[in-house]
């Protein structure tokens, strides 16, 4: 009886992993006008590709039915506080329109004190800022008054800018009623208007 290999050393017949390995470049070129071999592992093709399935959907999709009985619509939800540049645009000639006239003021006052610029020049900083916010505090009072409690959609920032510019030009005259030539030309003007 033949002796029967132990199971680890048991041998397969595999291809060769580099049909030219062990050959010298003299052989390569002359099996290269040679007729190909019957079976050659590195042969380029191309690969087959299975389409993509697409995935399948294990649970179901989840609809709110809303709170309370079945057949309920789904409770209301408030947008959300969204906006685009286009809806800041609106209404943005008068809060351009306050700061020109605000800086023209504040310029006057400015000058008129005769000192160093810097502190008017702060001055003028924080009123930018300070009207920044409240640019920003009309924006959210509008989101809360129009769109969560009336549920109508702002189509512009008309109110908001209309809100700066009041602001700005509130700021103005108090430059103005800070500097005494622009008090005295207007206490002039009004009493001999009267």
């Amino acid at each position: 009886m033949p002796e029967q290999p132990h199971p680890y050393e048991r041998t397969l017949d595999m291809p060769p992993q580099d049909p030219w390995a062990g050959h010298a470049p003299e052989e390569r070129t002359a099996a290269a006008g040679a007729a190909p071999p019957a079976y050659n592992p590195f042969t380029q093709g191309r690969a087959r590709v299975t389409p993509q399935t697409q995935p399948q959907q294990r649970y179901a999709e989840h609809e709110p039915t809303g709170v309370g009985w079945p057949g309920a619509g789904a409770p209301p939800t408030a947008p959300g506080m969204s906006w685009r540049w286009s809806d800041l645009r609106g209404g943005s000639e008068w809060t351009t329109a306050a700061v020109l006239f605000a800086f023209v003021c504040w310029g006057i006052w400015a000058l008129s004190g005769g000192g160093p610029l810097i502190t008017p020049v702060i001055v003028f900083l924080v009123t930018l800022i300070v009207a920044a916010g409240v640019f920003c505090l009309a924006r959210v009072v509008g989101y809360l008054v129009l769109e969560r409690q009336l549920g109508r959609r702002r189509r512009s920032a008309r109110g908001s800018h209309l809100v700066t510019a009041l602001f700005l030009a509130g700021v103005a005259i108090a430059d103005l009623q800070q500097t005494e030539w622009v008090m005295t030309a207007y206490h002039w003007v009004a009493d001999n208007l009267s």
